[in-house]
C-alpha cells in the first residue's frame, strides 16, 4: 500500500488498531479491534466518529463575489435548485452527462459568499477538472486540501459537538455553520450519511489529530471504519457511486428524481439548462426501462452486488442485478439494493436472486431498511 494517499489520521488510526486497507486510492480503515458488527450497532446506539478526509472538499465561489451567481453557474451541471438553497443550508445534488448519467453524487452547502461542496474521493479529481472547465470563466474552484473532513454520527452525537461547539446542538438536518474553537475554526454540517443524526465536520489538516482525539476522549464515541460505514448506508436506503449510480445510470432509474426540485424539471420554472436535461426530461415523461428499489431476501444469507435477478424461478433472461448487499445489524436481516425491470418494481413483488447455483427468492421493497433518524 505504500503508492496509497493517506489522511492526517493515519497515525491515529494505526494506534487504534486499525485495519487498514486500499480505498478510492487512500489508506483507510476498514474495521478497528471491535469489529463491523459491534460498531454499527454502537453508532445506531452512541456515537460513531468516522475518517471521510478522503472525499473533496471544494469552495465554488463566482468572481463578482455574488454567491447567487455561483449558485446560478452550478446549476447548469446539476438538475438541483442551488438558486433557492438558502443561507447556511445544503443539499444533495448530481452532476450529469450529456446522456443524463450520474457523474458524481455530492453536497452544496450555501456559505456567506461561496458555495462549499463535499464530493466522492475516486471522483474529486474529475469533479474539479469538469468544475474548472465549465465554470472558471465565471467562478473560481478551488479545492481544499489543507482541511480534513470528520463525521460524528449518532444519537449521542449532539451531546459530544456541542461540548467542543456550542450551539451545534441548535442545528437542524441539512444546517451548515461555522464555530471558533479550540481546534480553529470549523465547518459544520447536520447531515451524514448513516442516516443517523449527527454531523460533518471540516477542520483544518493540522489540528484534525487533536480534534479526533477529543471526540475520542468522550466514552460514548468510537472509532468507525468503512465496513460499518456500508452497512449503516445500506441500512438507511443510501447509493455508494460507483456502485449503486454511475456515469450509466440518470437519476430517474436510479429512484432519485425527489433530488430533483420542482422548480428544476420540465414544468418548472428553471427547468432543464443542465447536461442530460433532455433524456432525464423524457424518462420522467415516460418512464424508466429499470428501476433502483431495495430488496429483501429470505434466509439469513446476504446476497451480494453483481448477483443476477430473475422474475421467475425458472426465468432464462436475468430482469436485473444486485449493486449492493449485506448483512443489517439493526434490522437483524440480510438486505441490499439493486436494479430491477420497471414490471419486476412494485414492492411486494417477488423475484429470484441467483445465488451458488440456486435460485432464492428476494421480495421487492421500500427503503429505507430503517427508518432516519435525522433532527428536522
Amino acid at each position: 500500500m505504500t503508492d496509497l494517499k493517506t489522511t492526517p489520521l493515519n497515525a491515529l488510526h494505526r494506534e487504534l488498531g486499525a485495519k487498514l486497507v486500499p480505498f478510492a486510492g487512500y489508506e483507510m480503515p476498514v474495521q478497528y479491534p471491535m469489529g463491523v458488527m459491534k460498531e454499527h450497532v454502537h453508532c445506531r446506539s452512541a456515537a460513531g466518529l468516522f475518517d471521510v478526509s478522503h472525499m473533496g472538499q471544494i469552495v465554488l465561489r463566482h468572481r463578482s463575489g455574488d454567491v447567487e451567481e455561483a449558485a446560478r453557474a452550478l446549476e447548469a451541471l446539476v438538475p438541483v435548485d442551488v438558486l433557492g438553497l438558502k443561507p447556511g443550508r445544503q443539499r444533495y445534488a448530481l452532476l450529469t452527462n450529456a446522456e443524463g448519467g450520474i457523474l458524481d453524487d455530492l453536497m452544496v452547502a450555501r456559505r456567506d459568499d461561496h458555495l462549499f461542496l463535499v464530493v466522492n474521493a475516486a471522483r474529486k479529481d474529475d469533479d474539479l477538472s469538469h468544475l474548472a472547465t465549465h465554470l472558471s470563466e465565471s467562478c473560481e474552484v478551488t479545492p481544499l486540501p489543507d482541511r480534513a473532513l470528520l463525521a460524528l454520527q449518532g444519537p449521542r452525537a449532539e451531546d459530544v459537538l456541542e461540548q467542543i461547539a456550542t450551539g451545534a446542538a441548535g442545528m437542524r438536518f441539512m444546517d451548515v455553520d461555522s464555530f471558533a474553537t479550540e481546534f480553529g475554526e470549523i465547518w459544520v454540517s447536520r447531515s451524514g450519511y448513516t442516516g443517523e443524526d449527527g454531523y460533518e465536520i471540516s477542520v483544518g489538516a493540522d489540528r484534525a489529530e487533536d480534534f479526533a482525539r477529543a471526540l475520542l476522549d468522550h466514552p460514548v464515541v468510537a472509532p468507525i471504519g468503512l465496513g460499518a460505514r456500508d452497512s449503516l448506508r445500506l441500512e438507511a436506503g443510501l447509493c455508494l457511486h460507483g456502485t449503486d449510480i454511475d456515469e450509466t445510470t440518470n437519476p430517474v432509474e436510479a429512484n432519485l428524481v425527489w433530488a430533483m426540485q420542482k422548480v428544476r424539471r420540465p414544468d418548472g420554472g428553471r427547468a432543464g439548462g443542465y447536461p442530460g436535461a433532455e433524456r432525464i426530461a423524457r424518462e420522467l415523461e415516460t418512464g424508466p426501462l429499470r428501476l433502483r428499489v431495495g430488496l429483501l431476501p429470505e434466509g439469513r444469507a446476504p446476497i451480494r452486488a453483481g448477483v443476477e435477478l430473475f422474475a421467475r424461478e425458472n426465468a432464462d433472461a436475468p430482469t436485473g442485478t444486485v449493486t449492493s448487499g449485506a448483512f443489517g445489524p439493526s434490522i437483524e436481516r440480510p438486505m441490499a439494493m439493486g436494479y430491477v425491470g420497471i414490471d419486476d418494481s412494485a414492492v411486494g413483488t417477488k423475484v429470484w436472486a441467483e445465488l451458488r447455483g440456486r435460485r432464492v427468492p428476494v421480495t421487492v421493497t421500500a427503503m429505507p431498511f430503517r427508518p432516519a433518524t435525522y433532527k428536522r
